[in-house]
């Protein structure tokens, strides 16, 4: 009885894992159907990035003006990790035509502390924009079911597209081109 309770809980913690930390295997990227609407606005902590964004806090409304790639992450998410190179690329041949904005969500999803994510971040060598809400409930209120996840924002602060799951640099490019189009 006491190896069926254990294999019981460890099914459980491993679908609530799957579930917070989604690879985006089914479903993955499928466009929102919701009527176009300004993205829910929150303030950003930065671990990094306050001299390109020119403030250590940054609202996502201060951020108009151009494209904006909001990717929500954590420093023990898997698939984040795995994406991550992708986007540090992404940042390097965007730079100064849209802004990609890492967001720290692994305390929502219980994925990680605030160090885990900057460790994450060195690790890796990222050095584009990336820190934590102000808002605990910011995963509710944007629906961010499971990590990664990214908000494509056109440049007037209108959500362009919303992808959950892993996304690699040429759909991230593609999406981006599409809000430099308009």
């Amino acid at each position: 009885m006491k190896k069926i309770m254990i294999l019981a809980i460890a099914g459980l913690a491993t679908m609530l894992l799957a579930a917070a930390c989604s690879s985006g295997a089914s479903d993955s990227g499928a466009q929102s159907s919701e009527p176009v609407e300004t993205i829910y606005d929150f303030n950003i902590a930065l671990y990094q990035g306050s001299d390109e964004l020119g403030s250590e806090t940054v609202a996502v409304s201060d951020l108009r003006g151009q494209p904006v790639v909001l990717n929500f992450w954590a420093g023990l998410c898997p698939p984040c990790r795995a994406e991550m190179p992708e986007f540090q690329a992404f940042a390097d041949e965007y730079e100064g035509r849209a802004t990609l904005v890492g967001v720290d969500l692994g305390q929502s999803f219980a994925l990680g502390t605030e160090e885990d994510a900057i460790a994450l971040l060195q690790e890796l060598g990222v050095t584009y924009p990336a820190g934590a809400p102000d808002d605990e409930n910011l995963a509710r209120e944007l629906s961010v079911l499971g990590l990664p996840a990214t908000f494509f924002v056109a440049a007037d602060g209108s959500l362009h597209r919303k992808w959950q799951g892993v996304l690699n640099g040429e759909k991230l490019a593609e999406i981006t081109d599409e809000m430099l189009a308009q």
